[in-house]
């Protein structure tokens, strides 16, 4: 009897999970080397929780009890990414925590993703991030990379590139053409390398009110580049 495997779904041979295995160590070790605290989060979120930022429900996999229990389970999903539980733990247990919080957390997640080249519906998720109680100090914006670098350059991969940037610059050069929606134009702007610049230009104009010569504007500000 053949069995077809269940596709978005990886299950590796004991070779693949040996590596798999040293990769998460090694992440874990130099998370910890840095002064991040491992916690680990519950599968499970109200529905309501996961989706307060607009993703819609395709991406979110819903808890369902075939038999017994009672409506509300109908109104958790699995958590498809590490963020809305760490916001709920941080929140639930900020009386126990000592702030800035710097935690690592490397856990399944899942996705409903239609399972392409490289795309899964369940995969580890590694993050790390510093809560603060009311401000950050600013040497938390320079430690975060340099975390994630030091933690990149240990596995057996291509050398990693940070790319960082001020949006102040972007910012004063949108007001100065006349782009009010600074926020927006960003997060249209910042699609150029996935869906190109005829794509963009349509975005500014339908998402912004941009006019034709303000898209030109903004596309050729984002065409500088530099070693």
């Amino acid at each position: 009897m053949k069995i077809a495997p269940l596709s978005g779904f990886p299950e590796w041979l004991p070779d693949g999970r040996i590596v798999e295995q040293r990769i998460l160590d090694t992440l874990r070790q130099t998370f910890e080397l840095h002064g991040f605290s491992g916690i680990e989060t519950r599968a499970a979120e109200p529905l309501d929780q996961l989706l307060r930022k607009g993703e819609t429900s395709k991406e979110v996999y819903l808890l369902n009890r075939l038999q017994g229990g009672d409506a509300h389970d109908a109104e958790l999903g699995l958590h498809f990414d590490l963020t809305v539980p760490l916001a709920r733990y941080v929140l639930e247990n900020k009386g126990k925590l000592d702030f800035p919080f710097k935690r690592y957390q490397i856990q399944k997640v899942w996705r409903g993703e239609r399972p392409q080249d490289g795309r899964f519906r369940e995969f580890a998720q590694a993050d790390v991030d510093v809560v603060g109680a009311d401000t950050l100090a600013f040497h938390h914006e320079i430690e975060l990379p340099l975390v994630m670098v030091d933690a990149l350059s240990k596995l057996p991969i291509p050398r990693v590139v940070v790319r960082a940037s001020n949006r102040k610059v972007a910012q004063g050069f949108y007001e100065a053409i006349g782009i009010e929606d600074v926020a927006e134009t960003l997060r249209i702007v910042d699609k150029l390398d996935k869906v190109g610049p005829a794509a963009i230009t349509e975005m500014l104009q339908e998402g912004v009110g941009a006019n034709s010569q303000q898209a030109e504007l903004a596309l050729a500000l984002a065409d500088i580049s530099g070693t």
